[in-house]
């Protein structure tokens, strides 16, 4: 995952949910020096409450990404901050950065 690009995580979610699966991996694949390069905001919500679970990120360019990972797969994530990124790259490259 190309984290690169990324400035700003902020998670949602029931720890003990089996649909919270997508953003504890989510946050699991983030490198270590991240918290140096990317503001990351987590809320753990209690136990019993029913509130969805939601992944936010904001990129370099100012693009709002707004993920609902109940519905979505690591890999539909992953597939979905990659695309963007290798965007940002490609505009990187094309300008010489």
């Amino acid at each position: 995952m190309i984290t690169k690009f990324i400035t700003d995580v902020s998670t949602k979610f029931n720890p003990f949910s089996k649909r919270a699966k997508t953003c504890r991996i989510f946050l699991a694949q983030l490198p270590p020096n991240s918290r140096q390069t990317m503001k990351i905001n987590t809320k753990l919500l209690p136990r019993g409450s029913k509130e969805a679970s939601t992944l936010s990120l904001k990129f370099k360019d100012g693009k709002e990404m707004q993920l609902d990972t109940e519905k979505l797969s690591i890999k539909d994530v992953m597939e979905e901050v990659d695309r963007h990124s290798r965007g940002l790259n490609r505009q990187a490259d094309l300008l010489g950065n």
